[in-house]
C-alpha cells in the first residue's frame, strides 16, 4: 500500500492494516510495479545484481561511485606501510575490506554447523545496563564488556591477540503446517573460543549479526521520516497487536538523539555513521567520527600499536564510500503479472505481512542525493522496531530497542539472494535456510502472521514464495 506522508495517509493506513483487498491492487500488476527503485531500478538479475551504480546517475556521477566501489572492495593493509592511502587496518579487526562481509554487495554468508569459525557474520556483545555507565549507553546504545568492547574481532594484526574465535551450533525444532507438512527449523547456539583477554563477563549478552545486502540503502535514508512516524502511529491506532515503533539512537555528527534506520536493530541514524561504525568496528578504522582504535583498557598491545595516520580513512574516502553505498541501484522485480505471482500477492497481504513490510513509499522532494528525491520505490519495511517474540530474542538490548526487538528488513532483492550471494540463508543471524523457515520463525507481534501462513496449504505456499522470489 502506499504510504503518504500526513495525517491522512496514517488514517488510511490504519484501516486498511486489517487486510485491505480492493481487487485492483492485489489482483493486478500495478503500474510500474517492476520498478523497485523508481527511476534509479537497475534490470539486471545475474551474480552482479547487487553492484550496480543507480539507473539514472549521469556519466560523471558513475565514475565518483566507480572510485567509492574501489574503496569498497580493496584491501587494507597494515601500519606502516608505502600504500599510506590504504594502511592502518587494526589493530583488531574481522575483515581486511569492506567486500569481504558484503561479497557482490548482497548478504554474508552465515557459518554452518561444521564450520570452523565464523566468515561474514559479526558477533556484537554487551553486559546489562548500569546508571554508572549512563552517558556511554546514551552514545553508543549499549554497556560494553569491559575486556572486549561491543564487538568481538577474531583477526589481529602480528604482535596483537585476536580477541577470540567464534563458532555456531544449531539445535532444531519441527514446526508443522495444518495440512501435515513439517518443517525443521534451526536455532544457532554461539561457540566462543580462544579468548584472547581473559573470560568474559559473567553477565555478558552476545547477539549474531549476519551483513545485510547494500543495496537501496541511500533510498531508505530518503524515505521522509513523517511516513516512518506515521506507519507507527497508524499501526498503534489500528489495535491488531502490532505496535511498531522507531528506534531512537545518537547522532555523532548532531550530538543529539534522533531515528534510527539502518542496522539489524535501527541502531544507527544514517549512513556515514553507518560506514564510519563499520569502518571502526569491523576493520579497525579510524575515521573523523569514530577517532580512536576500539581498543579496551584490558588490551594493551591493541593500544600501543601503530596506526595509519588520524584519522586513517580520510574525509575524501569516507565521502566516497558513502556516495557508492548511498547509490547501489535496486535490481528490477521479475514476473510481476504471472498468475502465480499475484496470487502469491494476495496471500502475502490476507496474512497481514504488509503490515510491517511495507510495500510503497515516495522519497522525499529534497535528499543527499538529488537522483533520489521523488521516487516511488517498493522496499517492503516500515523501518521501525517489533518485538518478534522470545524464538528470535538476542537478550541484548541497543538504545530503544529491546531484546526481542528487530527492525524490519527490507524485502527488495530476495529473490535473486541465492544467484548473488550463493545461498538462501535469511533473518539477522542467518538461522532461516530459506524464505518459508524466515516466515515460520516470526512471533511476538507477527504471531497471528504466522499463525495464518501455517494454514495455506501446499499450492498457496508456492504462491507465497513466487510473490517473495519476484522481489
Amino acid at each position: 500500500m502506499s504510504v503518504i506522508p500526513s495525517r491522512l495517509g496514517a488514517t488510511l493506513l490504519a484501516l486498511c492494516l486489517g487486510g485491505c483487498d480492493d481487487g485492483v491492487r492485489l489482483g493486478e500488476t500495478e503500474p510500474d510495479e517492476a520498478l523497485a527503485g523508481g527511476t534509479t531500478t537497475v534490470w539486471r538479475d545475474d551474480l552482479n545484481a547487487f553492484a550496480q551504480p543507480s539507473a539514472n546517475l549521469s556519466h560523471e556521477r558513475k565514475v565518483d561511485f566507480s572510485v567509492g566501489n574501489s574503496f569498497f572492495r580493496s584491501p587494507w593493509v597494515i601500519a606502516p606501510a608505502t600504500t599510506t592511502a590504504r594502511d592502518g587496518l587494526g589493530p583488531l579487526f574481522n575483515a581486511s575490506a569492506c567486500q569481504n562481509c558484503h561479497i557482490k554487495d548482497g548478504r554474508g554468508h552465515p557459518p554452518g554447523p561444521d564450520a570452523p569459525n565464523a566468515v561474514s557474520m559479526l558477533v556484537r556483545l554487551s553486559i546489562p545496563d548500569t546508571a554508572q555507565q549512563a552517558a556511554i549507553i546514551e552514545r553508543v546504545g549499549v554497556n560494553p564488556e569491559p575486556r572486549y568492547g561491543t564487538q568481538l574481532q577474531d583477526m589481529a594484526v602480528p604482535g596483537v591477540r585476536p580477541e577470540a574465535k567464534v563458532r555456531v551450533e544449531y539445535d532444531t525444532l519441527t514446526v508443522t503446517f495444518d495440512d501435515g507438512t513439517p518443517v525443521e527449523l534451526r536455532k544457532p547456539r554461539l561457540v566462543i573460543t580462544q579468548l584472547g583477554y581473559g573470560p568474559l563477563h559473567p553477565q555478558v549478552m552476545l547477539s549474531a549479526r549476519v551483513a545485510p545486502p547494500m543495496i537501496g540503502l541511500g533510498l531508505l535514508e530518503a524515505i521522509p521520516e513523517q511516513a516512518i512516524l506515521d506507519n507507527a502511529q497508524a499501526q498503534a491506532a489500528a489495535d491488531k497487536g502490532v505496535r511498531g515503533r522507531p528506534n531512537q539512537v545518537w547522532d555523532d555528527t548532531l550530538g543529539k538523539v534522533v531515528i534510527g534506520r539502518f542496522g539489524w536493530k535501527a541502531g544507527q541514524p544514517t549512513l556515514e555513521q553507518q560506514n564510519a561504525h563499520a569502518f571502526a568496528n569491523d576493520m579497525g578504522l579510524t575515521t573523523h567520527l569514530q577517532p580512536r582504535d576500539d581498543c579496551t583498557a584490558a588490551q594493551s598491545e591493541c593500544l600501543s600499536a601503530a596506526h595509519g595516520g588520524r584519522p586513517e580513512v580520510s574525509d575524501n574516502i569516507l565521502r566516497t564510500v558513502l556516495f557508492y553505498t548511498r547509490n547501489l541501484a535496486v535490481p528490477a522485480r521479475r514476473d510481476v503479472s504471472t498468475p502465480q505471482v499475484l496470487a502469491g500477492k494476495r496471500l502475502f497481504h490476507q496474512a497481514g505481512c504488509q503490515t510491517c513490510h511495507v510495500p510503497q513509499y515516495t522519497t522525499a522532494a529534497r535528499t543527499a542525493e538529488p537522483e533520489q528525491a521523488n521516487q516511488n520505490i517498493r522496499p517492503y519495511t516500515d523501518l521501525l522496531l517489533h518485538d518478534m517474540g522470545p524464538g528470535l530474542a538476542d537478550g541484548r538490548s541497543e538504545f530503544a530497542a529491546g531484546p526481542q526487538d528487530w527492525r524490519t528488513p527490507p524485502l527488495w532483492g530476495m529473490g535473486l539472494s541465492e544467484t548473488v550471494s550463493g545461498h538462501t540463508q535469511y533473518l539477522h543471524d542467518g538461522r532461516a535456510r530459506n524464505a518459508m523457515e524466515a516466515v515460520l520463525w516470526h512471533g511476538g507481534e507477527a504471531a497471528a502472521s504466522q499463525r495464518h501462513v501455517l494454514s495455506f496449504n501446499a499450492g498457496q505456499r508456492a504462491a507465497l514464495l513466487a510473490f517473495l522470489n519476484s522481489l
